[in-house]
């Protein structure tokens, strides 16, 4: 293949900021000292640790400091999966008398796989509907919520469709009853403005790969005050809360990451906006029975998901490979399989669409002549298949 890289699949993985690969340098090979050694040559790099601690607290609204001035609220951990499973963990422990935890049906793996070993546990789990754009049905969350519930948790936006739920409200129905709350911040940590003292969340985790980090490295916001039982028992380190030697190198790129996503907060969302928006004009109108999903009144800038009718979403993206473009059939942690994304089945997507979905997410490395070429090898491609595909109904041949 000659044609440069078309990155479209960023909401699965985003490229490492050439900015944050400069500053995880030096901790390979020059500062390579363990931050909980007593001597300086270790000291000095825990001190780098927390500067690194504070430009995560700061890109998710977490303002406060102990009196050594340390974000004492932000735990590093190794992803998203593990700070959304220590929450949950957590929140059933700081509220032993109660058995449920409420979420929505439409949640990464992280959750709804914890969710089903916690039902095998013997506690109770109440999956939340969503409708034909993906929204929350707040009437259901409402009644679900009750004094037996330790934790509601929710998705901050959607991985395949971008839709954004209303998490200042969901929060106020949990405390209402006494419950936590926990967030998975993983797709809207960087794409749109989060305030966790504002929202009063207690829990909020984010993963550093989908904003230009390195994998192998998240966080975890602990609410000043919220009892937190530690996951993973080993040694000191995040003050007794994850035991294990800091991945150094991969907290301070992770730092970066959230220095820059915050220091662009103002123009990168409302560019992304515009580059997805045009996107999806110019594929709306080029091929005929396409249909975007989610929420188009309140989604993350990045995000779009199309569906193409009567054509298998993974043909799509064999012949967009040919050209070197790069998407995703939904979530991408559910590539390879036959059967659509828990999420367009949730949203009751018809089957000859919700197959034929295809989700485009950018990133600030993105550009106009990028969506214009995928805007130009689409049309030809869907035609293609749906010339051959036993699905599609003969409009529009």
């Amino acid at each position: 293949m000659d044609n440069p890289v078309i990155y479209f699949d960023n909401n699965a993985t985003t490229r490492v900021a050439p900015e944050v690969v400069e500053a995880m340098m030096p901790f390979f090979c020059e500062r390579y000292g363990n931050p909980s050694s007593i001597h300086s040559f270790g000291g000095s790099v825990a001190d780098d640790v927390e500067k690194a601690r504070c430009s995560v607290a700061q890109l998710l609204g977490a303002k406060f400091r102990d009196r050594d001035g340390i974000a004492a609220e932000i735990i590093f951990t190794s992803c998203g999966t593990e700070g959304d499973n220590a929450a949950i963990n957590a929140a059933f422990k700081a509220r032993p008398g109660r058995n449920k935890l409420v979420t929505s049906v439409v949640e990464h793996p992280a959750v709804l796989s914890y969710a089903k070993e916690l039902e095998r546990q013997g506690r109770e789990v109440v999956y939340i509907p969503v409708d034909g754009r993906g929204r929350l049905n707040m009437q259901a969350l409402k009644e679900a919520v009750d004094e037996n519930t330790a934790i509601v948790s929710t998705m901050w936006a959607n991985n395949e469709t971008g839709t954004i739920f209303p998490i200042g409200e969901i929060v106020k129905i949990a405390h209402g009853s006494g419950a936590l709350f926990h967030t998975d911040a993983v797709q809207a940590a960087g794409k749109v403005p989060i305030d966790v003292d504002a929202l009063e969340i207690d829990f909020l985790s984010i993963s550093g790969h989908k904003l230009h980090a390195p994998k192998g490295v998240g966080a975890l916001f602990v609410r000043r005050g919220v009892r937190f039982s530690q996951l993973l028992f080993g040694g000191h380190q995040e003050r007794g809360r994850r035991g294990g030697t800091e991945n150094v190198a991969s907290v301070i790129g992770l730092g970066k990451a959230c220095e820059l996503a915050f220091e662009k907060m103002d123009e990168e969302p409302r560019r992304l906006a515009a580059l997805r928006d045009s996107l999806e004009a110019k594929i709306q109108a080029a091929i005929p029975q396409v249909h975007v999903n989610g929420d188009l009144d309140s989604r993350l800038p990045n995000t779009s998901s199309i569906s193409f009718d009567g054509i298998e979403g993974e043909s799509i993206l064999m012949l967009l490979n040919m050209y070197n473009i790069c998407a995703s059939s939904g979530s991408a942690c559910t590539t390879g399989s036959l059967e659509p994304s828990h999420v367009m089945r949730a949203m009751g997507i018809p089957y000859t669409s919700a197959h034929g979905t295809i989700r485009f997410s950018l990133s600030g490395y993105n550009t106009q002549e990028e969506v214009d070429k995928v805007a130009e090898v689409l049309p030809p491609i869907i035609a293609r298949l749906r010339e051959i595909s036993p699905y599609w109904n003969g409009e529009n041949k």
